[in-house]
């Protein structure tokens, strides 16, 4: 038999992937460019629904036992679960790089007696390391590791918020109005955890009880992304925009370091393994560890070459691509009450996937649109699906 996650595993496998900094970062963002009191609803909102999409699209890998990539080749035929795997390959390459650079960065400003790139090197081998040996044979030292990173955390957060909230009035009142709209950042706060779309079924898969193990991971990200995202904010209050800064504020010297190292490597742990996951998608003979060991050192170029700033830029790239490809999945999957190998309705998928791409790449410029791209091009990429299971079900009726 098959040996199953529980509730507490999967709970801490999200939790940590939603405490990066990269989070901590779009935090930052946030405040630095829209008052306090604008930012919460937006915010809350965005992770909400992002934490609804994140729920139902592990629910599918849950309940059918294939990893993500494998969930969509009903939905997207052999040739599109190809494709998108492809693509989810790539993104987790970067998506890697970019996480990986930015811890590196952060820990450069502790004044450390050592470089970017080796930093870089270290990271990326302690990732390669955990992936190799695996989530199952390293379920204790996650635990032990997440109870740590989880304790230094707080103690930060109540630092920040303790000894800096004389400076958070002057710091709100110095933010330009007339900058992110409720839009822009509701638009920044879904796009973390739309990111995590095509990697959640790679760990969901697992779980003991579907429908449980999904909730718990779903609300387990969506908890920890939002604490920092908070994080981020308190930072800017405490008059910095520089998380190390802020930890060395903290007086956090040497915890400041096993912070920004737990908080790199437990993220880009499930992004570089869910890579040698997508990676067995499209050739089955792959060794997804080995594939995953790849990645980490392939992500640490990356990183070494400056990656990192195109991010915001990439968030709102990976949005583009998979929103709408989980929309589709969502609609096929939970609206469809038949399961078809009809490649015309795989090539109609496509379609929809495509129109709904397009919606949100003509969108995006556009200035505070009302719902934000990615929502718009869920919504066009579901309604375009929805057509041939509306056509079906009517057909019956007249029948």
């Amino acid at each position: 038999m098959e040996e199953r996650t529980g509730l507490f595993s999967n709970a801490v496998i999200w939790f940590g992937v939603a405490i990066s900094v990269s989070e901590i970062e779009a935090g930052i963002q946030l405040a630095s460019s829209a008052p306090i009191n604008t930012i919460w609803l937006p915010l809350i909102l965005g992770h909400i629904i992002g934490g609804i999409l994140l729920f139902f699209t592990g629910l599918i890998g849950a309940r059918i036992r294939l990893n993500a990539m494998e969930t969509i080749k009903s939905t997207f035929g052999n040739f599109g679960s190809k494709f998108f795997s492809a693509l989810n390959v790539l993104q987790l390459i970067a998506w890697v790089a970019v996480l990986n650079a930015q811890g590196a960065s952060a820990m450069m400003g502790l004044d450390l007696p050592i470089s970017f790139p080796l930093i870089c090197i270290i990271l990326s081998a302690i990732i390669a390391i955990w992936v190799y040996v695996g989530l199952r044979r390293s379920s204790k030292i996650t635990t032990v590791m997440m109870i740590v990173l989880t304790a230094l955390l707080a103690i930060l957060s109540f630092k920040l918020l303790g000894t800096r909230l004389s400076n958070a009035l002057p710091m709100i009142r110095n933010v330009d109005s007339a900058t992110l709209s409720f839009w822009n950042i509701f638009e920044i706060s879904i796009a973390m955890p739309i990111s995590w779309l095509p990697v959640i079924s790679d760990y969901t898969k697992d779980v003991e009880k579907p429908v449980n193990g999904t909730l718990v991971s779903a609300l387990a990200y969506t908890i920890a992304s939002l604490w920092m995202y908070f994080l981020g904010m308190a930072i800017v209050t405490s008059g910095t925009t520089s998380i190390a800064q802020a930890i060395l504020m903290a007086s956090l010297g040497a915890q400041g370091v096993i912070i920004l190292v737990l908080s790199t490597v437990t993220s880009n742990f499930v992004a570089a393994n869910s890579a040698g996951e997508s990676a067995k998608a499209i050739y089955n003979r792959i060794n997804p560890k080995i594939a995953g060991v790849v990645v980490s050192f392939i992500s640490c170029i990356l990183a070494i070459s400056g990656i990192m700033n195109h991010y915001i830029g990439f968030l709102y790239l990976i949005a583009s691509v998979f929103a709408p490809m989980a929309a589709v999945l969502l609609v096929s999957f939970y609206l469809s009450k038949e399961k078809t190998e009809n490649p015309k309705i795989w090539y109609w998928n496509l379609f929809a996937w495509f129109a709904g791409f397009l919606t949100y790449q003509v969108t995006v410029n556009l200035d505070s649109i009302f719902l934000g791209p990615t929502l718009l091009a869920v919504i066009v990429s579901a309604i375009l699906a929805y057509v041939p299971i509306f056509r079906k079900s009517n057909y019956r009726i007249a029948i």
